[in-house]
This record gives structure tokens, sequence and C-alpha cells, in this order.
């Protein structure tokens, strides 16, 4: 452990010097990501520092206790420090293994979410309706600012699909968890013998990524200018105000009609289209780091079922954790935080378990 503490020693020391060389100080984005790498280390280069002046003091204790000789009273005091430094110890070393649990960088980023309905048809897109509305009150409980981007609404006020901003300090660190696929189980309004229907819908949380993040080619975009359709008002379908975007290289298509503005629905659509390629950049060094390792929480697959809401038992099951609660109404206003807190601590264990 000591040689991996060197190591962050060494990397908060290369900081300090990248930052004040002229060619970071006079570049603001770099120095802006230098200077937020700098502050995410200085909790640990700080406890390490504390940790490194422990067992120094432990050191020069034993030395006074092996010299055999000298003043009694110093060897006393020197013998009831080393004992008391030696039950510090163990859990300044906990606390430190802790710390060195890797951080996620993305984890004080805001975040894309997308969901779609699944199986289920009509119902399935009434249970995204409810995931969107879920997750848009648990943004408000937080102070955090949701915006939608694009949304395909149904007849019956359902959502086949919505991608929607989620602006606010540590969101990704908190609805990181939430992608997967959720099932529900109910009687749908529109069951008449009512029989208990599952649907699914599938939840994507994606890092919003920044400029300094992932660089995008103006030649390798293709936009395009349409007509809006949808609700809106008057005008929708009189200006080319909708965009969409495609990124050549990938095949990657995205687009926002959600604003009146031509200029605002391609920074929107921009803003998705770079969340979705760092994600897949994001992917590829987390598959080329450690191949035997998906680059989701649990199995990594988006596809696996995380968390079913059954109505009839006023039940919520996050399979990954095997945590049950009674109060679907509250988890459904938005009341989500016992869920995300208990996934926190399960997979916060499981990395120091690695470490």
């Amino acid at each position: 452990m000591i040689q991996k503490l060197e190591t962050i020693e060494e990397k908060y020391n290369e900081l300090t010097r990248l930052l004040i060389s002229p060619e970071v100080f006079s570049n603001p984005l770099l120095y802006q990501k230098y200077s937020k790498e700098q502050a995410d280390l200085q909790p640990l280069f700080e406890k390490i520092r504390e940790y490194k002046k422990l067992l120094s003091n432990m050191k020069e204790a034993e030395e006074i206790l092996k010299g055999g000789d000298g003043d009694v009273d110093l060897r006393e005091l020197a013998l009831a420090e080393l004992q008391a430094l030696k039950e510090r110890k163990p859990k300044f070393e906990e606390e430190l293994k802790v710390m060195l649990i890797p951080k996620d960088q993305r984890d004080e980023k805001s975040v894309i979410l997308e969901i779609r309905a699944g199986t289920g048809g009509e119902e399935a897109a009434l249970f995204a309706a409810s995931l969107f509305k879920m997750y848009t009150k648990y943004a408000e409980s937080r102070r955090w600012r949701a915006e939608v981007i694009e949304s395909n609404l149904t007849g019956l006020g359902g959502l086949k699909e919505v991608v929607a901003s989620i602006e606010g300090k540590g969101a990704y660190s908190r609805l990181k968890y939430e992608s997967g696929v959720h099932r529900v189980q109910r009687v749908p309004f529109t069951e008449a013998s009512g029989r208990i229907h599952t649907s699914t819908a599938t939840v994507a949380v994606l890092p919003e990524a920044e400029d300094v993040d992932i660089k995008i080619e103006e030649k390798d975009l293709r936009i395009d200018t349409f007509c809006s359709s949808g609700p809106g008002g008057q005008g929708v379908n009189t200006t080319y105000s909708a965009v969409r975007i495609v990124h050549i290289p990938t095949g990657m298509i995205v687009q926002c009609q959600d604003e009146r503005s031509q200029l605002k629905n391609k920074d929107k659509a921009m803003k998705v289209l770079r969340s979705r390629l760092y994600e897949i950049e994001i992917e590829k060094q987390e598959k080329e780091r450690a191949l035997d390792r998906k680059s989701q929480v649990g199995t990594g697959d988006r596809s696996e079922r995380i968390r079913t809401y059954n109505f009839p038992q006023n039940r919520v099951t996050d399979h990954r954790i095997g945590l049950s609660l009674h109060e679907l109404e509250q988890v459904l206003e938005g009341g989500i935080d016992e869920i995300i807190d208990a996934l926190i601590t399960h997979f916060q264990a499981e990395r120091l378990k690695e470490l």
C-alpha cells in the first residue's frame, strides 16, 4: 500500500508543477482540468501525509525503546505513545483503503437521462412516463435542473421515449446505478378482466460530456433542419427549428425539436451526441483495462433487469442487492434515496474487496 500512496503523492506534486507551468496557466480548459484533478486528490494527499507522520512517530518511539539506556520517564512516554499509535494505525489504514477506491471521474457531472418503453405496448409507455416523473421529482428534491431534450408521446399520455438533461453537481454519482431494465407488474387501466400485466422500460444514464472530455470535428457532422411536429403551439410546423445531427464516423443520429430556436435545439442535440460518444469512449477504455469486467454497475449490461415495481404488493425490489421496500407510491414520487444509498454502500464494499 505504501507504494500506491507514494504514486498518489507523486501525481499530486506533478499536478502542482503543471498548474504553475506557462503552457497550462495560459490554457483555461487545461488549467480547469488539472485544478479539478488536484482538488479531487487533495483530501487523500493530506490523509497520506498524516499516515506517514503516524508511521514516522511509531518508528521514533520504537528507536527510543530499543536504545536500552536513557531516561526512564522518556521510555515510559515512548511506550505509551507507541501503544496509542498502534491502536490508531488499523483504523487509519481502513480509512485510507476506502479513500483509495478508484474515484469515478464522472461522478460530479450532470447527466443525460434516456428512458424508452420496452415490452408491453401502451402500458410500457405509461410506465416509462411514471419513471420519468420519478426522476424529475428526485431531481427537484436535490435542486437539480431537469430539461427535456426530445420526447415521443403516446395518445394516452405515455412516453415511447424521452431524452432529458439533469444538471446538478454529483448527479451522475447518484443516478448512474439506474441504468438497466425496470419492470412493472400491475393491472393496466385498459384491462377489463383485472389481470396483472408485466411491462418494461429501459433507462440509460450518461455522464454529460464537456468539450475538454471529447472533441468532435465539424467535418464529422451532417446537420439537417426540419419542421417541428407535435405539441408546441402556434408556429410549430412553419419554421425549420428542429435539428437532426448525424455523426458520420459512427452513424449515430441525434435530434431535438423541443425548443422554438434552431440554435438551442442544435446545442441540446450536441450535448446528447457528445455524452453518447463520451460513454462509448469510457466503455472502450474500461474494456481495455479489464476485459473481464463489464462497464456498467452489476453485470454491466443495460439489458439486465435491475428493479421491479409491483403494484399489487406495494413493493419495489432492486434485484442487484435484494432490497425490497413496501412504499411504492413514495418511490414513484421521487423517494429513491434509500435505494440509491444502499446501492452505493454495496458497490463500494465490492470495490473494497477487490482492493
